[in-house]
């Protein structure tokens, strides 16, 4: 057995009895980052804000000449991230495209309640609680969920995966704030390396492919979506790509679904309880909802956080509700009685009419900057003191 950050001591051994290869590789992958770039940041530190801003712009938005004065080591960087996989197959994307914009009310759905849900339960909330990044019921836990769906958006957008697509530019560019979060954290020494390992690892960043692939499919499904086996193979060729877009290793970025849902099961038995830092995070989360979604109202308020509260008790399961302080409730039936709904509304809709109030529902709960894709960085471990970004 390979010695592990001491949070993950326990889960560690009882996931090594259900898959002790994959057990061993994600903790192996907790003590790394993004093996590529974050040597690149470390050379580059020195640069002043401004210009590195310029530089990442510039290598994401192909601007030749403002990038031949970078230092070479980003340049060399923007190479190797410009290299597709040799799997990549962007005609493989197209199912999944079709079936986000027939199925994105589900899908918007389960990405809140459940899936990132879940993954604010491990210790992938630690770099939001310490950097103070999504607190409740703020401008900028708002901006951070919207955020979420714009990348989620742009992603599955028609030819936004290819190189010139916001898909892309995104994905990239939450790899270099990554990167730089966690050059930050190591300067500011805000961060327990033997407790938690290296911050936003790339188990972490595995673990996520996987949960918004398999987990997505699965919890967008118990919401009312339904998928054929095109799209849901799909879906999952997607997500490796965009795994690969934002510097997920090959050491542990899913092949197939089967290696999805196995990373997600022994990487979830890896990871410790939640603390009071993924209780904070996942309530802000879904306290946030109805803010995002534009309501306005108290009443209304309420009445959409009790049952985004409700349908996650019912998706996650009521032991993680309760370890993440979710208020007490019953969410018996609740899943039957929103799927009718749905159903229902559905009978009386054509799919064309039903893509298009998906899609503006989708931009609204989506953040777009008068000035477009923003590749400012953190310039500060606190949210708070950083610079806007």
């Amino acid at each position: 057995m390979q010695p592990s950050p001491s949070a993950y001591t326990e889960g560690y051994v009882s996931a090594r009895l259900h898959d002790l290869t994959t057990a061993d590789n994600y903790i192996k992958h907790t003590c790394m980052g993004d093996p590529e770039l974050d040597p690149v940041m470390e050379e580059i530190s020195a640069l002043p804000s401004e210009e590195l801003h310029r530089f990442i712009a510039a290598g994401i938005e192909q601007q030749t000449e403002v990038l031949r004065t970078a230092p070479q080591a980003l340049r060399d960087a923007f190479e190797r991230i410009n290299e597709s996989p040799s799997w990549l197959d962007y005609k493989a994307f197209d199912p999944a495209i079709h079936a986000f914009y027939t199925k994105a009310n589900d899908i918007l759905l389960a990405l809140v309640t459940g899936v990132l849900v879940e993954g604010f339960s491990t210790l992938m909330s630690k770099p939001f609680g310490i950097t103070g990044r999504m607190l409740q019921e703020t401008d900028v836990s708002i901006r951070q969920l919207k955020q979420v769906n714009r990348h989620l958006l742009e992603i599955f957008f028609p030819g936004g995966l290819l190189r010139k697509g916001d898909g892309w530019k995104l994905s990239v560019r939450i790899r270099f704030i990554h990167a730089r979060v966690r050059q930050l954290m190591k300067a500011a020494d805000e961060w327990d390396t033997k407790a938690w390992g290296t911050p936003i690892s790339a188990a972490h960043m595995g673990f996520s492919t996987a949960l918004f692939s398999h987990r997505l499919l699965e919890h967008s499904t118990s919401v009312g979506a339904n998928y054929n086996r095109d799209e849901k193979d799909s879906i999952f060729e997607l997500w490796r790509y965009v795994g690969h877009l934002m510097g997920v290793p090959e050491t542990i970025l899913y092949s197939n679904q089967q290696d999805a849902r196995k990373l997600f099961k022994i990487g979830f038995l890896c990871e410790p309880a939640p603390d009071a830092d993924a209780a904070t995070i996942s309530n802000a989360l879904i306290q946030s909802i109805p803010l995002v979604a534009g309501l306005t109202d108290r009443e209304e308020q309420d009445s959409m956080r009790d049952l985004a509260y409700r349908i996650s008790r019912a998706l996650v399961g009521s032991q993680l509700a309760n370890q993440l302080k979710f208020p007490k409730g019953s969410s018996t039936g609740v899943l039957q009685v929103y799927r009718a709904k749905q159903l229902s509304e559905r009978l009386i809709k054509d799919v064309q009419l039903i893509k298009s109030e998906n899609f503006l529902q989708l931009l609204n709960a989506s953040q777009y900057d008068e000035i477009g894709v923003s590749y400012k960085m953190p310039d500060h471990v606190l949210a708070s003191k950083s610079s806007e970004w």
